[in-house]
């Protein structure tokens, strides 16, 4: 069961992915990617990152999912590393958002760390749209 229906929400994992993008797109985010964690972690169904080009920018496009989420019916779980705005983190249950500046995100690599041995499966959200 998933974090979506253990919170009673009736959005889908689809539509809640959809209204993400939307929120993305709408405050100019770079370098979307989405990366389908299921059956690797039971935290999320889908993993989605983006750049933002300054920490404002950063905190800015976070706060825009957030709202667009809520728009949707669905309360995030909970937002982190919006003080410092190189790195937010909004966790919307099925799907989790990574908001970070180009050198943190190359830092970190999570695009990598998640699809290590899965060629294929990262997407780019703007080609799955």
């Amino acid at each position: 069961m998933s974090k979506t229906q253990r919170t009673k929400s009736t959005v889908t994992t689809a539509a809640l992915r959809k209204h993400v993008i939307d929120a993305l797109e709408e405050l100019k985010a770079k370098d979307i990617r989405e990366i389908d964690v299921r059956g690797k972690t039971s935290i999320a169904d889908l993993l989605v990152i983006a750049s933002g080009t300054s920490a404002r920018h950063v905190k800015s496009i976070a706060d825009e999912v957030g709202k667009f989420a809520k728009k949707a019916g669905v309360m995030p779980l909970g937002v982190e590393g919006e003080l410092e705005g190189e790195w937010v983190l909004v966790d919307l249950g099925d799907v989790i958002v990574h908001v970070m500046l180009p050198r943190i995100r190359e830092f970190y690599g999570l695009e990598r760390l998640w699809t290590v041995g899965d060629a294929g499966h990262e997407v780019d959200a703007l080609q799955a749209s």
